[in-house]
């Protein structure tokens, strides 16, 4: 094959399964909710089980469930008839993942199910399958056409039931009242962890705010700017609450000889952009890299009590 032909043939993999996504709709219906519900209210674990390119999927999905706070784990299927069995729980239910819904491995899991009354839930393509006729809830996908040219190597089917158990997970996560704030917990390490890290827990406190009275002299507030190095100062009033902000650029407008004699509420640009103290390091970030700032003050309500400078965000992530 050359460039042109395996560029076509990637198109056409993508059209295919493209195509196989969009009858996934009919998959959200009563059994949808059915499985979303059940999993909702299961006081223990959510044990997500699949062989072969299913058992990745399946994988897969059990991560995504337990890092949007439904506990979740994975269980191979074949380890499972070797002991692995015990880990599952009259508390926890089985969502087990199939596109034939066939699987010689499945059995022991379904049979297990059956046995000690956990509920079993299924995705699958295959109406008369035994995964599908002795699940609990199933949710039922029509079976693709596989972007295999044999028509054999799951493709389009591991796509659906992936995006099916994502509507999973996003519909419980919704259900659950997740928030930005809660990823911070489960995804302590790596960019994204770095960025979920609230602002309190990096900024610079009230010692090293570098602050000045509205009357206060432009020859004083000059030397606070200096002495603090964020290239800013603040302005606030007699009540405390910060009023303004001078910045370099603040200097380079009203630079003439008697700046120094001016006072800072004179040279401040009026209601500077703040943030909140439960703010998110990334979210900082985009306000910043968005309006074109280096420095942000920090306040509850409208008292100052930090400051952030945009190197001491890039460094914690990168």
């Amino acid at each position: 094959m050359n460039k042109s032909q395996i560029i076509k043939e990637a198109k056409k993999v993508l059209k295919i399964e493209i195509e196989s996504v969009k009858t996934l709709s009919s998959s959200f219906n009563q059994s949808f909710y059915n499985v979303v519900k059940t999993i909702f209210e299961t006081k223990g674990r959510i044990v997500v089980t699949g062989i072969g390119k299913s058992g990745h999927v399946a994988n897969k999905i059990s991560a995504t469930l337990s890092s949007t706070g439904t506990p979740s784990q994975f269980v191979h299927p074949t380890e499972a008839s070797h002991g692995d069995l015990g880990s599952i729980t009259n508390s926890d239910c089985i969502l087990a993942i199939s596109n034939s819904g066939q699987s010689n491995e499945l059995y022991d899991v379904i049979n297990y199910a059956k046995r000690f009354n956990i509920p079993l839930l299924s995705i699958s393509s295959n109406k008369k399958g035994l995964l599908y006729l002795k699940s609990d809830h199933a949710i039922l996908f029509k079976k693709p056409i596989e972007a295999c040219p044999l028509n054999l190597a799951p493709t389009s089917s591991t796509t659906m039931a992936l995006i099916i158990g994502d509507a999973i997970g996003i519909s419980l996560l919704k259900l659950r009242g997740f928030q930005k704030s809660h990823f911070s917990k489960f995804h302590p390490g790596g960019n994204l962890g770095k960025d979920l890290v609230k602002l309190t827990d990096v900024m610079h406190g009230k010692n090293e705010l570098p602050l000045v009275n509205e009357n206060t002299l432009m020859s004083k507030a000059l030397l606070v700017m200096t002495n603090k190095s964020f290239g800013c100062v603040g302005v606030i009033n007699n009540s405390k609450n910060l009023i303004g902000i001078i910045t370099d650029g603040d200097l380079r407008r009203n630079m003439n000889k008697n700046i120094i004699n001016k006072k800072a509420s004179e040279v401040m640009t009026k209601k500077p952009k703040v943030v909140k103290e439960d703010t998110l390091v990334g979210e900082a970030l985009n306000l910043m890299n968005s309006i074109k700032i280096t420095s942000l003050f920090v306040c509850a309500n409208t008292k100052p009590v930090g400051i952030v400078h945009v190197h001491d965000l890039l460094r914690l992530s990168s």
